[in-house]
């Protein structure tokens, strides 16, 4: 089976990166595109609610729960004080798809998207110690870069951007 092809979108906290992520599976998706996404967090989650079924399963000391129903199905696996898993084993677990776009892992070394916003707590730039970054997307003027830089708000733009640079063939 070949790799999935893969695209990043980095930046600190209030770059506007959800926003970007969400856009562009929208214009993918819109485009005929099968997609994935991956996000990243950096502090403790839960998609589940107290009191579920699922939750008491979970909380009774459950590896893995699996959710399912005639419109989707979802497996939480509980670490239960393990290493969070590395990014390749979770990129495995992916069914087969078009495109997976990546939000966060700021540090794999994977080709990626800046997102910068002046709203943004840390505005220090990524891309100058990052080779994998192969474009800016701002809500302001960026100067200091040779790389491509894109208004974060051209999704278009920047979706024809990533087709290109992952050899996404065009859809009809």
């Amino acid at each position: 089976m070949t790799a999935p092809k893969i695209f990043g979108i980095a930046g600190w906290k209030n770059s506007g990166k959800t926003g970007l992520a969400v856009r562009l599976v929208t214009e993918f998706a819109r485009r005929g595109y099968t997609i994935s996404t991956i996000k990243h967090a950096h502090h403790d989650f839960d998609i589940d609610k107290v009191g579920a079924d699922s939750y008491r399963h979970r909380e009774a000391g459950a590896h893995e729960v699996t959710i399912v129903s005639g419109t989707r199905y979802a497996i939480m696996h509980e670490l239960r004080g393990a290493p969070e898993p590395e990014f390749e084993e979770i990129l495995a677990r992916l069914a087969p798809c078009d495109l997976v776009l990546i939000e966060g892992y700021k540090r794999e070394p994977i080709p990626k998207i800046e997102a910068r916003r002046l709203e943004a707590a840390n505005r220090q730039p990524l891309a100058p110690s990052d080779p994998h970054i192969r474009a800016i997307a701002a809500d302001h003027a960026v100067t200091d870069t040779a790389l491509p830089v894109f208004d974060l708000d051209d999704t278009g733009a920047i979706a024809d951007f990533i087709a290109a640079i992952v050899g996404l063939e065009q859809r009809p």
